[in-house]
This record gives C-alpha cells, structure tokens and sequence, in this order.
C-alpha cells in the first residue's frame, strides 16, 4: 500500500493499494498527482525499492523535484506519514476483513474520502 501526504496540509492525497506495488505504480500515482494538485519541491520516502528504482529516480530529476529519503531504521523521520498509517490501521485495516482487491481498493478510498476528508479540512479552517 502506499500513501500519499501532503506535509505541508497533512492531508492524504491519495492511497494506492495493491498485492506488490513496484516503481511504476508509484510513477503511475505521482504523476497523477503532480497534474491534479502541483509539482511539489521535494518528495520524502524510505529507501524501498520501489522509491529507489532507477526509472522513478530519473522521472522525479526531470520534472526538478527533490528526494529526501529517511534513513532506514528511522521512522520518526516521516513522523506524520507514520501517525497516518497508524490511523489507517486502527480505524479501518484491523477492523475489516477484504475478499478480494477491489474490495480494499474500494473500501479504502471510501475511508479516505469520507472520514479522513472532511477531518483535514475542519483541521485546516482552524489553523487559518
């Protein structure tokens, strides 16, 4: 599963779930994102190899974005994506059981659209 934060808002951007996601899922879900919301100035991940994939190195050089991956072993380092996570699976991971893919591509978007959603954006109202 990979989950997209803005850091800045903190709100989730978007959720790509599949059985093994590889460089060009995260491509594929970057790219989409950079149309839909900006280019932003840097990108923070860990070292995983769908991060690390040569292809995807090249694309975010292109387009003039920054990597900033946190050192393995040190999650504190993507604090907010880390909460995040744990949020995801408390709330709804743990609490589902998903027979097929769709099922959780499904259910997991619904999550994000309708509980996270609205959260991010009373958290926002107050903050301005």
């Amino acid at each position: 599963m990979l989950t997209v934060i803005d850091e800045y808002t903190r709100k989730c951007l978007a959720i790509r779930v599949g059985f093994s996601l590889k460089a060009d899922d995260v491509l594929d879900t970057l790219s989409t994102l950079f149309i839909t919301e900006g280019v932003p100035g840097y990108i923070r991940s860990d070292n995983g190899s769908e991060f690390t994939a040569k292809s995807l190195r090249e694309w975010i050089g292109s387009i003039g974005v920054k990597t900033a991956y946190i050192e393995p072993g040190s999650p504190w380092e993507n604090g907010y994506n880390e909460s995040f996570n744990g949020k995801l699976r408390d709330e709804l991971l743990n609490t589902e059981i998903f027979y097929s893919l769709k099922e959780a591509q499904v259910l997991i978007e619904q999550w994000r659209r309708h509980v996270l959603l609205p959260f991010c954006q009373r958290r926002i109202k107050l903050e301005l």
